[in-house]
């Protein structure tokens, strides 16, 4: 398995891109490299997004630390923090530069850090704003740039805030929207909050579709189970799946076949999930121990495999076991699996 480690304009390396008719959300502290490789084992062709990186990060910081990812991790987006278009261009076209599928606009996030920023779910105030960097960045790259956003903000409860925001985008040639069906506010609740309290709208994403019927609508917020995907998709063109996917990752294990009609291999079980990472952080370690790389740094993207099993709580404990991580040891997957039932 190949780190991508320099950048490369030919684009025409990268892998087809395929329908975003699932994907895993971006999300903080979480989808990084690690996690959407382990994510990879469980699944060919769920849609994959980064972490959301500031545009700050890359006109002034380390590019190679913040972009750089996995071959196999394709499809794979970059999701961008900015509201400035001419930093946002040269972010994107970095982000091409690399070999990323997408490159995808952060409209939702509603921390007061990324407030202090001027972006994230505070730009649905400014939709104009938000069609300004769509445009320039659609300028300066090839492959698709879509936006990520809320139903509102505040108390905007009303259809028509988010229908006239999605509007204004799409005159700047978006049409892909990925709407995380509550409202976000900006003020009072924590970012935990405001994944939990303000309510879910379903109806608002569906009437998008009915609206912009030519538009790829994606939806997103509390969403766990295979029977509600199935009864979303019959409204939209796309579900992103968000905490659900992080802590019970083999709810997945399914998608390739159920959604994308690809019976080529067998359903991946979790044992072979397991093995297949082996090798990855065998090589993560050799390639960067020496620059502080941890075992768990990537081991803790799995505590949840054996979620909804007997025993979860015993692969758990191995897993996150301070002794045998800090040996270093890739095998202690190997052993967490065998404690628990499933190996017996």
């Amino acid at each position: 398995m190949t780190t991508i480690s320099a950048p490369t304009s030919d684009t025409s390396a990268t892998a087809p891109v395929r329908g975003r008719r699932l994907s895993v959300a971006p999300m903080m502290d979480w989808t990084d490299r690690h996690c959407r490789v382990f994510h990879r084992q469980i699944t060919r062709h769920t849609w994959l997004y980064t972490e959301m990186v500031t545009t700050g990060a890359l006109v002034y910081g380390d590019v190679e630390r913040h972009l750089r990812f996995n071959e196999e991790e394709h499809p794979v987006a970059l999701q961008l923090g900015g509201s400035d278009p001419a930093d946002l261009a040269t972010s994107a076209k970095l982000g091409q530069q690399w070999g990323y599928d997408e490159i995808n606009l952060n409209c939702g996030c509603p921390s007061e850090r990324v407030q202090k920023g001027a972006f994230g779910a505070c730009l649905m105030a400014e939709p104009q704003l938000v069609a300004d960097c769509v445009k320039a960045m659609r300028d300066a790259v090839t492959i698709d740039v879509t936006v990520k956003h809320r139903i509102g903000i505040d108390q905007s409860e009303s259809y028509d805030f988010v229908r006239d925001f999605v509007g204004t985008v799409a005159d700047a040639g978006c049409t892909t929207f990925v709407v995380h069906a509550r409202n976000a506010i900006l003020k009072g609740l924590s970012p935990k909050e405001n994944r939990e309290i303000p309510p879910l709208k379903y109806d608002f994403a569906y009437r998008l579709k009915r609206d912009f019927p030519d538009f790829e609508i994606i939806i997103n917020g509390g969403i766990k189970t295979e029977a509600e995907i199935d009864l979303h998709l019959q409204h939209v063109d796309g579900v992103m799946l968000g905490r659900e996917a992080y802590h019970n990752p083999y709810l997945m294990a399914g998608f390739d076949q159920r959604y994308y009609g690809d019976n080529s291999a067998p359903v991946p079980s979790r044992e072979d999930v397991l093995r297949a990472m082996i090798p990855y952080i065998s090589a993560q370690l050799a390639k960067d121990g020496g620059k502080g790389l941890k075992l768990n740094s990537i081991t803790r993207h799995m505590l949840g495999l054996m979620q909804g099993l007997p025993g979860a709580r015993q692969f758990r404990q191995t897993l996150s076991d301070a002794r045998q991580l800090a040996a270093g040891d890739p095998q202690l997957l190997l052993r967490a699996l065998q404690r628990h039932p499933l190996a017996a």
